[in-house]
């Protein structure tokens, strides 16, 4: 249709390119546009046909704004086809299984969202423990990962690196607190008031060159911690 072969004409520009000049240099364009359907109808046509174009999709959520929450992206709803295109370069500049600590950490806000549906019909208590930490680990992931604070001189920035020993930060908490309770070592109860909740909640305020020594700290304490649990 015309609208689409318009719309697919704009975002072709993207990419990379070899840039004028004797030198040869090597550079890209990269394309991000604004779609702004009225009351938020992602089925209407020009949304649509911009869907069947792009390889990313951030999808904002007018209630993630209302709660504060920025940036206020949806996890659940947006998607990245270009994940599996940058495995081998994460794996070669960042670290080995990067990719699989994404992954797992997806996986863990789907699970979280399908029992807070579950929460609303039944409420908190008719959740096992192992049930309410995949809540509590959700929680964490959306406040003390995805949330970040625009002006914050650290915050408002956050390198691959950093951001991935967040990640495994978060995980190997819930991964012990996971092996406690099915062991019958801790209960839910116990499992929030431990201090390394509040530490996972200040990894963001942690600046870049100091964050590998405090995370080495935190990996320790918390191998301390779950020591015979």
């Amino acid at each position: 249709t015309y609208l689409s072969s318009k719309l697919a004409a704009f975002y072709e520009r993207a990419g990379r390119t070899v840039c004028l000049g004797s030198d040869g240099r090597i550079g890209s364009v990269t394309v991000v546009g604004a779609v702004s359907p009225p009351g938020g109808d992602f089925s209407e046509p020009v949304t649509q046909s911009t869907l069947r174009i792009v390889g990313t999709f951030w999808a904002l959520d007018a209630s993630l704004a209302q709660r504060r929450h920025f940036p206020a992206i949806n996890w659940n709803r947006s998607y990245s086809l270009y994940a599996e295109m940058l495995t081998g370069w994460l794996k070669e500049n960042v670290v080995g299984d990067y990719d699989l600590v994404r992954r797992r950490a997806m996986e863990l806000l789907q699970k979280e969202a399908e029992l807070q549906e579950v929460v609303q019909l039944v409420g908190p208590d008719a959740l096992q423990d192992n049930e309410r930490m995949i809540i509590e680990v959700g929680k964490m992931l959306r406040e003390d990962f995805l949330q970040q604070h625009a002006f914050s001189e650290v915050d408002g920035h956050c390198s691959l690196d950093k951001g991935y020993w967040m990640l495994k930060g978060i995980l190997a908490l819930y991964d012990e607190c996971q092996k406690a309770i099915s062991h019958g070592k801790m209960h839910i109860n116990d499992i929030l008031n431990l201090q390394q909740l509040e530490q996972c909640a200040r990894f963001k305020e942690v600046p870049q060159k100091e964050f590998k020594a405090h995370m080495d700290k935190f990996m320790a304490g918390l191998a301390d911690t779950f020591a015979g649990k």
